[in-house]
C-alpha cells in the first residue's frame, strides 16, 4: 500500500502530465497512442489512481516534449527562475 507522499507524489505526477498533455493539443486517446499505452492507463495516471514503471514514464516522455525531471516536478524551481529571468 502506498505511504501518503508516495499517494502525493501519484497525483503531482498526474497534474503535471495533464497539463503538459493539453499544452501539447492532445487528447488521453492520442497521447496513450503515442506512448504504446492504453487511453484508461493515461486517465487513472492523470488521475492519480497509477504509478508507472520506469518503461512506461519512458514513452510518456518520448511522446511529450521536455524532460522527466519537469514531469516528474523535479524541475519546477530551476525552470520557474529561468523564466523570471
Amino acid at each position: 500500500m502506498a505511504t501518503s507522499a508516495e499517494k502525493r507524489a501519484q497525483q503531482k505526477f498526474g497534474k503535471s502530465l495533464k497539463v503538459r498533455r493539453k499544452a501539447e493539443g492532445l487528447t488521453q486517446c492520442e497521447l496513450a497512442e503515442m506512448a504504446s499505452l492504453n487511453r484508461t492507463y493515461v486517465s487513472e495516471l492523470e488521475r492519480g489512481l497509477k504509478e508507472p514503471g520506469f518503461h512506461v514514464l519512458r514513452r510518456i516522455v518520448r511522446a511529450l516534449p521536455g524532460s522527466a525531471d519537469e514531469l516528474l516536478g523535479l524541475a519546477q524551481a530551476s525552470h520557474k527562475s529561468q523564466q523570471a529571468g
